[in-house]
């Protein structure tokens, strides 16, 4: 399935590995503007 995000904004939290990271490259790939966050502690 392909989904078309392109001129949408995704916030995604807890970006810095894992799922967040994954959703945060997905939402990239589908065309979306892509904000990320997170903890380095």
């Amino acid at each position: 399935m392909h989904i078309s995000l392109k001129q949408q904004v995704a916030i995604v939290t807890g970006a810095s590995s894992g799922l967040g990271a994954g959703a945060a490259r997905a939402l990239a790939d589908a065309g979306a503007a892509v904000v990320i966050n997170y903890n380095s502690k």
